[in-house]
């Protein structure tokens, strides 16, 4: 009991100094920015841009350009977290196609993929197919490498267990080891968000009909910082939520992780 006690009070402080320094930053902005000590044309203010959130929702240019880039983000995620997973399971199984095709995954993904946007664009066009496709490949890289890796770095002797124990390879991926590579699939599906928010953001400015980033492009053209800087509000939330879903995910599913620390008091106090 003391323990969740201890807990609870621990989570009210660590909530209580983060809300505080964001509210500090936030008001020593409004200051800077309102009493003349920099040009607030270049970064706007927070009054600023929760006026102009209030006129970009009521406008309803917020729920059409939100429900373009967010269909290629939750596509992008959901697209190459499936193929990254499905090609780590198939390389783990086959290892000769592993050692074939993991240097040439790698080498493609060293590539940076905002210079070949403009080529998914011209293959795809403007719709939504060319922003999807941009976010899912940077999804899958990260998605890929992390399960890949987990993969080749289970201990060998569980899967034989498994294997004397009679199990097949349907099972022991399903009871084995999807569950043992838990971890690194959703920590490689977690840089997969902001990937996919990359992917969005980079395809819409290249060359879109709407969205965040093709808003923030005709913003900018027109010195509309507030507006730029809407976008960008909004943009962090929605990578917050998807994280916080993450979290959530993560409890369900972790059950059995312990956090540690590496501080050898933090230690002695969780025993």
């Amino acid at each position: 009991m003391k323990k969740i006690d201890k807990e609870k009070k621990r989570y009210f402080i660590i909530v209580l100094i983060r809300s505080l320094l964001i509210i500090f930053g936030l008001l020593l902005w409004e200051y800077k920015a309102t009493n003349g000590s920099y040009n607030p044309v270049f970064t706007s203010y927070p009054s600023a841009i929760f006026k102009d959130l209030i006129v970009f929702f009521s406008s309803g240019e917020l729920a059409k350009h939100a429900s373009i880039t967010l269909t290629e983000v939750f596509w992008g995620l959901f697209l190459g977290s499936l193929i990254g997973i499905t090609f780590a399971i198939i390389f783990g199984y086959f290892s000769f196609i592993g050692e074939v095709l993991t240097p040439i995954i790698s080498g493609f993904s060293c590539i940076p993929q905002l210079a070949l946007a403009p080529v998914y664009v011209l293959w795809f066009g403007l719709g939504l197919t060319s922003k999807i496709f941009l976010a899912g490949l940077m999804v899958f890289f990260n998605v890929f490498s992390s399960t890949y890796g987990a993969i080749k770095s289970m201990d060998k002797g569980i899967l034989e267990s498994a294997n004397l124990l009679g199990a097949g390879h349907f099972q022991t991926l399903r009871t084995v080891v999807i569950p043992s590579c838990m971890p690194w699939i959703l920590s490689g599906i977690r840089g997969g968000v902001s990937a996919a928010l990359v992917g969005a953001i980079i395809g819409e400015y290249i060359g879109s009909k709407g969205g965040f980033g093709w808003m923030i492009t005709y913003s900018t053209s027109y010195f509309n910082i507030s507006r730029v800087m809407s976008c960008i509000v909004i943009l962090l939330f929605v990578g917050l939520g998807l994280n916080k879903v993450l979290d959530i995910m993560e409890q369900k599913l972790l059950v059995w992780r312990t956090v540690t620390s590496l501080r050898m008091e933090n230690l002695k106090n969780q025993d």
